[in-house]
């Protein structure tokens, strides 16, 4: 996620901030020009500061109202959602005001999910658009039933129970279930990879190319999800596998991978916004050291340059972490097999798996030198 600055005093700005501290302008992220804009009142909508004479009006989107969202929408426009938020088909009781404090929560992690989406140029068709298009329903748990929610996709419906908005429930399922790590952003990283499965690869003619990559998805997914909770996790998965559960099934093989891939492409331009360098004093082989001054999202960006740029922030984050007493924000290895999933991720979200391709049609695996890792950090 890059920093922003105002328009109209230069100052600092956030992605989820709606007025300058500074020159007190209300604020708004335009998705188009990936911008903050510092707006003015005009007639029922709002301008921005500089513009010109003929440029379009805005409004914010209608979530706005409810201070889940600060994304602009054209005032032209009939439209009065805004690019993510026109994919949500279920939100929570607002009646209740408890509800409202956790949607918060959920639009912060599906809005800095968009943000990733849209700089890829990765498409987006609403369910109105497509009958698989991407939806979203936030749902609670139905304590008059005893029906518990579950997170998941089906058919390009993701639903996100709003228990996971609670940082205390979330911890509680991180630890119960043995997972390293449990976010929010993660479980829509991880569900939208999914939906591109459908899109990208089976719409996309590229199966056998990601069979040969992330094995044979047509075997039984129930069966395989039963046997992973019934066994737990495939003995030695981290030399394959960049979670247990991605030894699950193909599928969740795939949808793991795709979320580690926008981990990593988000937080390295995060990193590089702020003008990040990892030179430690003490690596005279320079496996832990990099300087992260290119544009992680340009398709002319390398896998070589992110994975070893990651290699090398990720280990400083998790260093800087543990000074402070807090867990690993990166609990994870990535092995000579995850970085060419990895490659095939980067790939295909720039459209370089080509119809009816096959393994053989695909990139080489890039030869990442391993950076020097704590034992501990084999988490399982």
């Amino acid at each position: 996620m890059k920093l922003f600055s105002c328009p109209s005093c230069s100052h600092v700005l956030f992605f989820e901030n709606v007025v300058c501290e500074r020159c007190n302008h209300a604020l708004g992220y335009e998705p188009a020009s990936n911008a903050m804009l510092a707006l003015e009142p005009l007639g029922g909508g709002w301008t921005a500061v500089g513009a010109k004479s003929d440029d379009r009006p805005w409004r914010y989107c209608a979530n706005y109202d409810h201070g889940v969202c600060n994304w602009m929408v054209s005032a032209d426009q009939d439209e009065t959602f805004c690019l993510a938020c026109r994919h949500n088909l279920v939100v929570p009781n607002l009646a209740d005001a408890s509800n409202v404090a956790l949607w918060q929560k959920m639009e912060i992690a599906k809005r800095r999910l968009f943000y990733s989406l849209l700089r890829l140029k990765l498409p987006l068709e609403s369910r109105a658009e497509h009958p698989e298009g991407l939806g979203f329903e936030f749902l609670s748990n139905d304590d008059a039933t005893g029906q518990n929610v579950m997170t998941g996709h089906d058919d390009g419906l993701i639903t996100i129970a709003l228990a996971e908005a609670d940082d205390a429930e979330r911890e509680n399922r991180r630890t119960s279930m043995g997972e390293p790590y449990r976010t929010l952003l993660g479980h829509f990283r991880h569900e939208i990879g999914h939906w591109y499965w459908d899109r990208l690869v089976r719409d996309g003619g590229a199966l056998e190319a990601c069979r040969s990559v992330f094995g044979d998805d047509s075997q039984d997914y129930n069966q395989a999800l039963q046997a992973h909770y019934a066994n737990g996790p495939k003995p030695g998965w981290q030399n394959e596998y960049v979670s247990h559960y991605a030894a699950a099934h193909p599928w969740e093989d795939f949808a793991e991978t795709w979320a580690h891939y926008l981990h990593i492409t988000d937080t390295l331009d995060t990193g590089r916004s702020w003008g990040f360098r990892v030179d430690p004093r003490v690596d005279r082989e320079d496996l832990l050291t990099a300087k992260i001054d290119f544009d992680v999202f340009s398709p002319n960006t390398t896998i070589t340059e992110i994975v070893e740029s990651w290699l090398a922030l990720s280990g400083a984050l998790n260093a800087l972490n543990r000074s402070m007493g807090a867990a690993d924000p990166y609990p994870f290895v990535l092995s000579e097999s995850v970085v060419s999933k990895l490659s095939f991720i980067h790939e295909l979200v720039h459209g370089r798996v080509a119809h009816g391709a096959t393994g053989s049609d695909l990139p080489d695996t890039p030869d990442i030198e391993p950076a020097p890792t704590p034992d501990d950090r084999q988490v399982a």
